[in-house]
């Protein structure tokens, strides 16, 4: 049986062909930014000052333009700007549903796409991110896993997402503003969009640091996800490296069926990925682990399964939400009837399991979970192209 072959970060990580010009500063981390500054001129007693300014204002303060970086030298702000720049990606395309979830089509270096997604609630505002052009994992169940692989995103381009979502909500804090004088609209941040983050592992940490440095967009790491298929070597390191929330999707509690599910399952079977994941919480403090779960009609929502996915995750602290399954064309798979999730639920519910029913979101768009699939890999199967944009 074929095995599913991991993509990691030495392999199609950074474009074939870097971009010439000047170094864009977006996705550095500190370190990585002093050590530019110091290889352009910036002298090495004055490169840990200067990193932290110039973090502040790009991070902090969304600026984008050296030249407003007022706190530096008007000479040292025309140098910054001969040799480097602040970028980030390009929303080329902007969906708004009938709920106010919104879907960016966004471009990044060489022309490709990636789908990121808005979602705003009573409570929160949640940005769902990609972290790969394509996906390599072929989820049955996924719209974005009929979408092959093309390359992992670069840090800037993953922390690019959420600048950009921050320019377009408006979201930034004016310079001299306190850190709650502007509403907080993108409170969580969720790497459940296009790719399976821990195979491009390196990128994503580095984003993520950059997302939870108190001097910049300041997340705690308590409100950003990682969401997993299944990638067991990575887990533990996750942990220690990052420390956020994770979310498995699980979707199956036989080895049977998630195989055709989850592909990857064939390679880290359940008993494998449970393991791995009864230890996530001592490693990274964290108080659960999420297990996704897509309801699908016939295949995986009957109450053996519930009872069977009480007895396999027992002793993890979790949660288990509900994804009823988000239709789209040509999908193999059914949504499971309504009872029948509600009777899914009430089985987890009384086992001790908080148990969601996730509401389906910005649908009306294909921006729901498991839909996301870029504008220009639609273009290259027009067969498939009037069915999709339906």
């Amino acid at each position: 049986m074929t095995q599913t072959a991991p993509i990691t970060q030495d392999v199609l990580t950074i474009p074939r062909k870097a971009p010439e010009g000047p170094t864009n500063i977006v996705g550095l981390t500190r370190e990585g930014l002093r050590e530019v500054l110091i290889a352009n001129g910036t002298p090495e007693k004055q490169a840990r000052m200067r990193v932290g300014q110039i973090w502040q204002w790009v991070y902090q303060w969304g600026v984008r333009d050296f030249h407003a970086m007022t706190n530096l030298a008007k000479a040292y702000r025309a140098d910054l700007a001969e040799r480097f720049v602040i970028a980030v990606p390009e929303i080329v395309n902007r969906q708004v549903s009938a709920d106010g979830t919104r879907k960016y089509l966004v471009r990044i270096h060489g022309g490709h796409e990636v789908e990121v997604v808005y979602i705003p609630e009573t409570d929160r505002g949640t940005l769902c991110i990609s972290s790969q052009v394509g996906c390599t994992l072929t989820c049955s169940f996924c719209h974005t896993g009929t979408q092959k692989l093309v390359r992992n995103l670069t840090a800037g381009e993953i922390i690019g997402q959420v600048m950009l979502a921050r320019d377009d909500l408006d979201e930034w804090p004016r310079p001299g503003e306190g850190a709650g004088e502007r509403p907080r609209l993108i409170s969580n941040i969720v790497l459940m969009g296009m790719g399976e983050p821990l195979y491009n592992f390196e990128n994503v940490r580095d984003a993520m640091k950059i997302a939870m440095d108190g001097e910049g967009i300041s997340l705690s790491r308590r409100r950003i996800t990682l969401s997993t298929s299944g990638v067991v070597p990575e887990i533990a390191r996750t942990a220690k490296e990052i420390g956020c929330l994770l979310a498995v999707s699980f979707h199956a509690t036989t080895d049977a069926v998630r195989d055709g599910l989850v592909p990857i399952n064939r390679k880290w079977n359940i008993e494998t990925l449970l393991n791995a994941l009864r230890e996530y919480p001592r490693l990274s403090n964290s108080e659960r682990i999420t297990f996704e779960y897509v309801m699908l009609k016939g295949v995986n929502d009957s109450d053996e399964d519930a009872r069977r996915l009480v007895r396999l995750i027992a002793g993890i602290p979790a949660k288990i939400n509900l994804i009823p399954f988000n239709e789209w064309p040509g999908a193999p798979y059914a949504r499971s009837d309504w009872d029948r999730i509600e009777a899914f639920a009430h089985i987890l519910y009384k086992a001790g399991y908080a148990s969601p029913i996730r509401t389906p979101r910005g649908e009306d768009i294909m921006a729901a979970c498991g839909q996301l699939k870029s504008a220009t890999e639609r273009a290259r199967n027009p067969r498939r192209a009037p069915a999709a944009d339906a």
